[in-house]
């Protein structure tokens, strides 16, 4: 049996994202021998930041006071929406196997905006979007329908019709204020992010982190960007602005957590459950990752091979504890 959940963490730009994709074309025999891999079915939160700054940009630009960001280029205007994410990513999962109903025709932005606000009431805030003057919602449903309606067919095209002999890959990003000390106090880093994920997620997960330096991160950022939509609504090509960089993943406390979890496990402590997530570390800081932005046919082989090692190392106690 393949690894059920595979939670693919690292700091912005650390090359989850590239391991996401060359895990999508790997050959399924390799994948399951060297790696313990099902076919992927792919999951990741950053669509809906991405969406949250969208609607934080119309609604200031119909005159009302911001909402989610100060502006595009600053972190959460409250840090608990990290936990509104990890409500979205929980939806996400259990729709993997009870699809939900499409949207009616035109009704995707109100599909999008009232699930936006159910997550962040179960992450302890007030609906945002629910609250917004009448003729402000209005404007908002009409600019973003065509996004919120993209949203949605991604998420509806990437369900299987069965999770059977699949990898689920959940892609997240956390971390803290440079110069925090650690442990990371909530709402911040991942183990309060890891907390609020479902009970059916954390029974059956194990860890693969991309490590890079918080330095690297930043400049892999920058590297990476594309200017326009065509960056920003990228998975590969989106850039995170500087402030939330510095201010949201200045420090990084992945590392820190394994070694208080003996070096092979990461704790996470939810109710009365205690979860011990099986975690492996691929080491990312002399940057194995980054070519496979470019075209496939452009990999060279001693690339690919010093990749795919790399992977074989990190994977292999989650493959020791894939039947646990």
């Amino acid at each position: 049996m393949p690894i059920e959940i595979l939670l693919l963490l690292a700091l912005p730009a650390s090359g989850k994202s590239e391991l996401r994709r060359y895990l999508e074309l790997l050959d399924p025999v390799a994948a399951h021998d060297d790696l313990h891999l099902g076919p992927s079915v792919q999951l990741d939160d950053y669509p809906y930041v991405h969406m949250m700054r969208r609607i934080g940009e119309e609604v200031v630009a119909a005159g009302d006071q911001p909402i989610f960001f100060a502006s595009s280029e600053q972190p959460f205007l409250d840090p608990r929406d990290w936990g509104t994410l990890m409500h979205l990513l929980n939806f996400d999962f259990s729709e993997l196997t009870d699809p939900p109903d499409a949207p009616m025709t035109g009704t995707a932005a109100r599909w999008l905006f009232a699930r936006i606000d159910r997550a962040r009431q179960m992450a302890g805030l007030p609906a945002a979007i629910a609250s917004l003057e009448p003729l402000t919602l209005k404007r908002l449903e009409s600019a973003l329908e065509f996004e919120a309606q993209d949203v949605f067919d991604t998420r509806a095209a990437a369900i299987p019709a069965s999770l059977e002999g699949k990898t689920v890959v959940i892609e997240f990003a956390r971390g803290g204020p440079e110069g925090s000390p650690l442990p990371l106090p909530p709402p911040y880093g991942y183990l309060h992010s890891l907390s609020l994920l479902s009970a059916e997620i954390l029974s059956r997960a194990s860890i693969l982190y991309v490590w890079v330096d918080p330095e690297e991160s930043r400049r892999k950022n920058l590297a990476r960007a594309k200017p326009g939509r065509d960056g920003d609504a990228s998975i590969l090509h989106h850039g995170v602005p500087e402030a939330v960089m510095r201010g949201e993943y200045g420090t990084d406390d992945l590392m820190w957590l394994l070694a208080a979890g003996g070096g092979s496990h990461v704790f996470v402590d939810k109710g009365e459950d205690r979860y011990a997530l099986p975690t492996g570390v691929f080491d990312n800081r002399k940057d194995l990752t980054s070519f496979l932005r470019e075209d496939p046919a452009r990999w060279s082989q001693f690339q690919i091979r010093q990749l795919h090692n790399e992977l074989v190392n990190a994977t292999a106690g989650l493959r020791a504890s894939s039947q646990r």
